[in-house]
């Protein structure tokens, strides 16, 4: 199992940090409660001051959008979303536990947190340009064919796990109850990423040793160290 930019895409987006977090036996409720409720304090103070337009945290990825052709007040990254709905509505649906968290975690801190089901990406993600003949499920069940050019994340099946980078993320790999084993993506641009970035993954690593009582596995992706590596077999359906 695998995980890495493209050399296009690093290219084209030198502020970019990123991380990972891998991790088995997460299946079922946590062991103990989850501390959502201060996180999402922490998510409010973040926008007292302001919208979350306003941080450096949105604002590096607003950049990223425009870089990549995409209008940033119609397509947001993930993290931009999950604040705008907490501002909006005062509260962030709940899902399913390990996806509570990672919304939670990701409001937090203000940066983009997808979490995948390692067992139904094909052994592997690359996030790159789309080659046109790539299949994407939404949340909702439908299919859809990402952008010639989009950056997606895609496995060696040719389905693609997210599109336009961290805006939307897809049903193929989501979160579900039977999910056990996860890979958990963290992608910054802002200028204090690489302290940022670390300091998440440290969080969400405490908190699954805490409340599913797993370790976890982390990892900083660099120019000189671009990918995530794991000698762990592919299920025999690419699923």
């Amino acid at each position: 199992m695998y995980f890495q930019h493209s050399p296009e895409v690093r290219a084209e987006h030198p502020p970019l940090v990123a991380g990972v977090l891998y991790a088995e036996g997460v299946a079922g409720e946590p062991r103990t409660e989850l501390p959502l409720a201060d996180l999402l304090a922490q998510a409010r103070q973040r926008l007292a001051a302001g919208s979350e337009a306003g941080l450096a945290e949105i604002q590096a990825w607003r950049r990223a959008f425009a870089r990549m052709g995409l209008a940033p007040t119609r397509y947001r990254c993930a993290s931009e979303s999950l604040l705008r709905r907490l501002r909006t509505t005062g509260d962030l649906p709940r899902v399913h536990p390990l996806v509570d968290l990672g919304n939670a975690v990701s409001a937090a801190y203000a940066i983009p947190v997808g979490i995948l089901d390692v067992d139904r990406v094909g052994g592997g993600i690359e996030v790159r340009h789309a080659r046109g003949d790539e299949r994407y499920l939404t949340l909702g069940g439908a299919e859809e064919r990402p952008d010639l050019g989009e950056v997606i994340f895609a496995d060696p099946h040719g389905r693609a796990h997210a599109r336009r980078w961290t805006n939307r993320q897809s049903g193929w790999s989501a979160v579900r109850e039977e999910t056990s084993t996860v890979l958990v993506v963290v992608e910054a641009m802002h200028d204090s990423a690489a302290t940022d970035v670390p300091r998440l993954l440290g969080t969400l690593a405490a908190e699954l040793g805490r409340a599913w009582e797993v370790p976890a596995r982390t990892a900083l992706l660099t120019p000189t160290a671009p990918d995530f590596r794991l000698d762990r077999p592919a299920p025999s359906d690419g699923g």
